[in-house]
């Protein structure tokens, strides 16, 4: 081993005590500046710490009361909601009743007219069925008399021709005689 070698070593070994010894006697040094201020800033920190604990603790109470006073709000809100729907339920439940009501009035009331205009009608269809007949019976009547009095005619006029025309016979001895003069051969009968 060299000497630079050995100085080297002994040169680290210096600078590791000085370090061990500058270590510790920065902490006395840092204990002596700062250590009043560390404690009070410990002091400080503390307090700070205590008075967020608590003003974290009064904001819970806090929240909590206007929790349960908005808790309590929201229910007697949904208790009016729950009243007011209740309410307007039973309104329109009696409103659909009225309804029906009305709506089966109607109904009694159109099958009441459709009833009347039914018989109306039936009464109207007698009437009418009683007229045709009537005017059946008489215009039958009518053409019964009318027959009869062309039957009646016809019969006179048959009798009239009957009484007026010649007979079949007589005209065939008239044109017998008429033929038998024309040949000269007629004779009158001597008396």
């Amino acid at each position: 081993m060299s000497t630079a070698e050995t100085n080297k070593k002994s040169a680290q070994k210096d600078e590791a005590a000085a370090a061990d010894l500058a270590g510790g006697n920065l902490d006395k040094i840092r204990e002596i500046l700062f250590g009043v201020q560390i404690r009070e800033s410990d002091k400080k920190f503390a307090r700070l710490e205590e008075r967020l604990m608590k003003e974290s603790s009064d904001l819970r109470e806090e929240i909590k009361k206007r929790f349960d006073a908005l808790e309590v709000y929201v229910k007697k809100e949904i208790e009016s909601l729950t009243s007011r729907l209740k309410t307007e339920q039973e309104e329109r439940a009696e409103a659909d009743k009225d309804s029906l009501r009305q709506l089966k009035e109607f109904v009694k009331a159109t099958e009441k007219k459709l009833s009347q205009i039914d018989d109306q009608a039936a009464k109207n269809h007698r009437d009418l069925r009683e007229q045709i007949l009537n005017q059946s019976k008489a215009m039958t009547d009518e053409i019964r008399q009318k027959t009869e009095q062309i039957s009646a005619l016809l019969e006179r006029r048959a009798q009239e021709l009957r009484t007026e025309k010649a007979d079949r016979t007589a005209l065939a001895s008239l044109f017998t005689e008429m033929a038998v003069r024309l040949n000269d051969e007629f004779r009158l009968p001597e008396k």
